[in-house]
């Protein structure tokens, strides 16, 4: 429509107009004149108003989102923290389980062998003492330790207490050159000296050259007088390898360590010695042999009988 005098009078009347029916209404109240014609409008309108709202919607929605993103952001970090206090929380319980089965199975060996203990723990290795395979551990003359008490965990002999503080003392293993524990063999008796040689076998000289040994041979601590420094009994290790004897007044043998030295944990010293030898009765369960299994051969008959000596095919 063009600009003409006339259009803008029309202007002003509308304008004029829409200012009244606002005025009504807003004194009508529910009363108001006009308020079925704002329902038809509604009624009319309705439908476009949240077609046009739903299509709003999603924007509105990603500025919500953009806007409490800061939000959610500082929630995920709580819960990034509080996943990794629970991974802690777990790797804890799997520690403290650990130590658990360590210290069962180390009062399991105290009751079979009668050996009166103190349960430790390892806090150092033997960098701290020098280069000898030692340990320290947490208790000291405060707890009753004395030196030349034995040293045993779970699995067998772990050495000697060498010196003591008043809250720590120090453990040389059984892994040590340096360390020397008199042995005895497993149902033969047969007697010996073990001495450690680092992270190889142990290496055991035989008292008896022409003793009868065998692989896979089982030892045990012969025991010191008055019980120190070794009390009798406890587990050594297991034979791996036997030299040939020739003719020699000893006999050498290589003997795997029951007790892993580099995964000491839990460890116990005994303060009290048994009232008798346990000979063998601490040795851990011998392993059951695995059985091989056992192969039939059928031969099946051959389809041509043999005739003095020579095979003829039979009548079909």
């Amino acid at each position: 429509m063009r600009d003409t005098r006339e259009s803008r009078l029309l202007l002003v009347l509308l304008i004029a107009i829409a200012f009244a029916l606002i005025t009504v209404d807003i004194r009508g109240g529910e009363d108001s004149p006009v308020d079925g014609a704002r329902r038809a409008a509604a009624t009319v309108f309705g439908p476009i108003e949240n077609g046009v709202a739903s299509a709003v919607d999603p924007v509105g929605n990603a500025i919500a989102a953009v806007r409490d993103s800061g939000e959610r952001h500082d929630r995920m970090a709580e819960l990034e923290r509080e996943n990794a206090a629970l991974k802690a929380k777990l790797g804890s319980d799997d520690r403290t389980r650990s130590r658990l089965q360590q210290l069962d199975k180390m009062l399991k060996v105290a009751g079979r062998g009668q050996y009166g203990i103190k349960g430790a723990e390892v806090i150092a290795i033997g960098a701290a003492q020098g280069f000898s395979w030692t340990i320290t551990i947490d208790v000291g003359a405060n707890d009753g330790i004395k030196r030349d008490m034995t040293v045993l965990n779970g699995d067998g002999l772990v050495g000697r207490v060498t010196t003591v503080g008043p809250n720590t003392a120090t453990v040389l293993l059984a892994s040590d050159p340096d360390f020397t524990v008199g042995t005895r063999m497993e149902g033969s008796d047969e007697l010996g000296f073990a001495s450690g040689q680092g992270d190889r076998p142990l290496r055991v000289e035989l008292l008896n050259g022409k003793a009868e040994i065998k692989k896979g041979d089982r030892l045990v601590t012969f025991g010191s007088q008055a019980d120190k420094p070794f009390v009798p009994g406890v587990p050594v290790g297991v034979v791996s390898r036997v030299d040939p004897s020739g003719g020699d007044l000893t006999r050498t043998l290589y003997v795997t360590p029951y007790v892993s030295f580099t995964k000491l944990d839990v460890v116990g010293v005994v303060v009290q010695t048994p009232a008798k030898d346990p000979r063998d009765t601490v040795l851990p369960p011998k392993p059951k042999p695995t059985p091989r299994p056992t192969v039939t051969v059928t031969v099946t008959p051959s389809a041509e009988a043999p005739v003095d000596g020579e095979f003829q095919p039979q009548d079909q």
